[in-house]
């Protein structure tokens, strides 16, 4: 580790650390009455994502700093079939149904989403298969027609819990890791249009899908139904102004504003901290993903490179749909804000991210 230590970027690390923990102290002000009036404590939702989120995080975090990451290469095919196993088993009586979808798995008093570890085995998995030869790039058969298959083994399932964003930004991620690994432009249009396509049916079969789109193009209509998360959000977040109404002390979190503790976190953040609050939580994450671009530029080979590329990218993505949908820009997703929302599974895994980044990064000539 002495030839690795002089290689660590502290600027990334420093990113990492300074989202974790504004992230806990918004979820900490964000859940506090939510807390306190379902389970009487307004640290209940603070102290569940320290227990099963950040504990497991910061353990992920040291298990991806020092375990070789050529490692997880090795053991990617068994670490993706047991997630999609898991993927299939929140269809079974372990699973269980909640906010319109089976999402969850639940062991005793434990729960996770395995939507969330997908992410991760994917494009490990993913950036194992490509990196093995340029025939994985610039063949049909050998590369563009295999690559697809095992997409839609992963996006499958989760487009019938439904977990369509999620399924929407691990195809980004793929998608990014086989443009960086050299795939024909060709083979590139194939698979967006695919997934254009893949889309465009789901919005035609499923009507809430629908109404979310028709609803974002008439932010006016059906204000107490399909568009009300969005017009109060928009109304917490202009109701901060520049400098917001102060930390802690948002109106919109008690009553009217839907999932405050996930998807609509931003909305609380820029009531509490203001424009700037919020344009500066956009810097950060800017900040971030712009140093692990890097660290991908730089990284020894073309499976760290891939890896990261991959881990940017549905990290990026999905800071961008979260803030764009709760501000009104894109239509709405119910796509929690990464390091920010509540998920214990979810902060793990970033955190995991993080830590194989950061030995990437380490190892960079």
């Amino acid at each position: 580790m002495k030839r690795l230590a002089g290689n660590i970027d502290y600027a990334f690390i420093s990113f990492l650390f300074i989202l974790t923990v504004f992230g806990l102290v918004m979820l900490a002000s964000a859940s506090s009455d939510l807390a306190r009036s379902q389970f009487g404590s307004s640290f209940y939702y603070l102290e569940h994502q320290i227990i099963y989120g950040l504990i497991p995080g910061v353990i992920g975090f040291f298990v991806g700093l020092f375990v070789d990451y050529h490692v997880w290469a090795k053991y990617s095919v068994y670490l993706l079939i047991l997630s999609i196993a898991l993927l299939l088993l929140v269809f079974t009586p372990l699973g269980f149904h909640a906010l319109g979808a089976d999402r969850w798995l639940h062991f005793g008093s434990f729960s996770f989403q395995p939507g969330e570890i997908v992410k991760f085995t994917f494009i490990v998995y993913a950036a194992a298969w490509l990196s093995r030869g340029k025939s994985r790039t610039a063949s049909f058969s050998g590369g563009l027609l295999p690559f697809g298959l095992l997409l839609g083994s992963v996006l499958l399932p989760l487009i019938l819990q439904p977990a369509t964003t999620t399924a929407v930004l691990i195809g980004a991620g793929a998608l990014a890791m086989y443009f960086t690994a050299g795939a024909k432009v060709r083979y590139i249009g194939v698979v967006i249009l695919a997934g254009l396509l893949v889309l465009g049916a789901l919005l035609l079969i499923t009507p809430y899908r629908l109404e979310r789109v028709t609803g974002f193009l008439n932010k006016q209509s059906n204000t107490l139904g399909t568009n009300y998360q969005i017009n109060q959000a928009m109304t917490a977040i202009g109701s901060g102004g520049l400098f917001g109404v102060g930390y802690g002390r948002s109106t919109a979190k008690l009553h009217f504003l839907p999932e405050p503790i996930g998807d609509s976190i931003f909305a609380v953040i820029g009531e509490e901290l203001g424009f700037v609050g919020g344009m500066a939580l956009v810097l950060l994450f800017l900040l971030f993903i712009w140093r692990g671009l890097k660290i991908a530029k730089n990284a020894p080979d073309t499976f760290g490179r891939l890896v990261v590329t991959g881990f940017m990218t549905i990290i990026g993505l999905q800071a961008f749909i979260n803030i764009g949908a709760i501000s009104g820009v894109i239509p709405l997703t119910g796509v929690p804000l990464p390091f920010v929302s509540y998920g214990g599974t979810a902060l793990a895994i970033l955190l995991t991210m993080g830590g194989v980044t950061t030995q990437i990064a380490m190892r960079r000539s």
